[in-house]
């Protein structure tokens, strides 16, 4: 009942040191007022009957003692307080924007790097629970895998349908870029991201990507760039009249192209050299871009001292009643 209870004046209970020099003074008064009878034995009072009288004798000084204890606790006015918070959730649009391209299937990443960056995704996007996420993937043409949506088990699914190929090959990055904008542009969200993800250099596609970058600066949009690969040679898949081979090929990033992209709309340019790294890139971008909650916390008080004189009043009338019955004294 009294779970969440606090004093409004805690300096009233310096009044319970009062206690223990009542106890003193009633301990040494009773030794003083007590008969004194010399005898050369006890064992004749051994067999008497205690009375109730006796019995109780203490029990008028330990309802004063009770009943001034709760009386002092009612002086320290205790209150319960109850309290309210109303939570209000700003979340964040976010726009994965990635390459699906032949290339990600090199396997500088094990088992490639389209695999690793759809597990990485995925972790991102489990963890973003207030947020509007959507999918665009891009190749030598983009397209909208899954627009934006709070329903994140529907985007894993898609997420994890795409693979290469399913688009013709090229590195189109600004018309995966100009796409994820055209997404974004609507949206009241307080802040728009869009994460762009490629391991190439921008071959196809009727956009610039700087010209898609000033369209997200124009919009409010932040782009985030990261560049997936390894330092010098990886294995590339390459077809062959023989099926598909893996050859030793330098690993070509437009690394200039992406920061200037992340530069022009506050954003930031990310490599990842490997699956660890990747990791830490999505984990720092989480970091940077938290849903904003608002927190609005109500309180109510309410005394509660009542219930401590109601039980002293209850316990003085039990003195009382002791007084005029039990401990009555007759003339």
């Amino acid at each position: 009942m009294f779970e969440h209870l606090k004093l409004a004046n805690p300096e009233a209970l310096y009044l319970l040191l009062l206690i223990p020099a009542a106890i003193a003074w009633y301990w040494f008064r009773g030794a003083d007022t007590r008969a004194r009878l010399q005898v050369s034995g006890i064992e004749a009072f051994k067999a008497g009957r205690k009375t109730l009288r006796i019995r109780l004798r203490h029990s008028q000084f330990i309802l004063k003692v009770l009943a001034f204890s709760l009386l002092v606790v009612a002086l320290a006015r205790p209150q319960s307080s109850s309290s309210k918070q109303n939570v209000s959730v700003e979340g964040i649009d976010i726009v994965l924007a990635m390459d699906i391209s032949g290339s990600m299937l090199a396997e500088d990443f094990k088992p490639n790097r389209l695999a690793v960056a759809k597990d990485v995704a995925a972790e991102f996007i489990r963890g973003r629970i207030s947020d509007r996420i959507g999918l665009v993937v891009f190749s030598g043409e983009s397209f909208t895998q899954c627009p934006l949506t709070t329903d994140h088990g529907i985007l894993l699914n898609l997420l994890d349908e795409i693979k290469s190929g399913m688009i013709e090959d090229g590195t189109a990055i600004g018309d995966g870029l100009a796409t994820a904008v055209s997404r974004l542009k609507e949206s009241e969200a307080v802040s728009k991201v869009i994460i762009l993800l490629t391991d190439g250099e921008n071959n196809r596609g009727f956009i610039d990507p700087v010209s898609a970058a000033e369209i997200a600066r124009v919009f409010g949009l932040r782009v985030y760039t990261i560049g997936v690969g390894t330092i010098g040679m990886a294995p590339y898949p390459v077809q062959t009249p023989f099926g598909m081979q893996y050859q030793q090929m330098e690993v070509r990033i437009d690394e200039p192209l992406m920061q200037q992209i992340a530069e022009m709309t506050n954003g930031k340019y990310f490599r990842a050299t490997n699956a660890g790294k990747l990791r830490d890139i999505y984990r720092e971008i989480d970091q940077l871009e938290k849903s904003k909650v608002d927190v609005t916390e109500f309180r109510k008080k309410k005394e509660e001292f009542l219930p401590f004189v109601l039980a002293a009043l209850v316990l003085l009338l039990a003195d009382f009643i002791l007084g005029i019955s039990i401990f009555r004294k007759f003339p």
